[in-house]
């Protein structure tokens, strides 16, 4: 039998690693627990689109949060629609330190991972 089939977007996930280091930056911030970290998409970068982050701590009407217990990602209406089923990772290793996205939308990506083509 076919037939159309449901399909339900994957919201943001957030990895521990990143939930940790999240965690640890806040405690940092004392008194700024409304602090979240914004993740957003813009034009440029090697593939086409560069992935940004942030800390807000004002959230936009057309922003949309979403929470991991002590910690929350805000995600502006235009980013999410390139984000959503994405994972928001944290990793560090001889290059650095960083939040990076790992998202099943990019059909390209660029070396670094910054930026990325869908």
């Amino acid at each position: 039998m076919s037939g159309a089939e449901s399909f339900v977007p994957t919201p943001m996930m957030l990895s521990e690693a990143a939930r940790k280091r999240l965690q640890a930056l806040l405690k940092e911030e004392e008194g700024k627990s409304d602090l979240k970290l914004r993740v957003y998409v813009t034009g440029g970068g090697c593939s086409g689109f560069q992935y940004g982050f942030d800390f807000a701590d004002a959230v936009g009407e057309d922003d949309t949060v979403i929470e991991f217990g002590e910690v929350a990602l805000v995600v502006d209406e235009l980013s999410y629609q390139y984000l959503v089923g994405s994972t928001v990772d944290y990793e560090e290793g001889l290059a650095g330190a960083r939040f990076l996205v790992q998202n099943p939308n990019a059909t390209t990506t660029c070396g670094c991972g910054a930026s990325f083509m869908v």
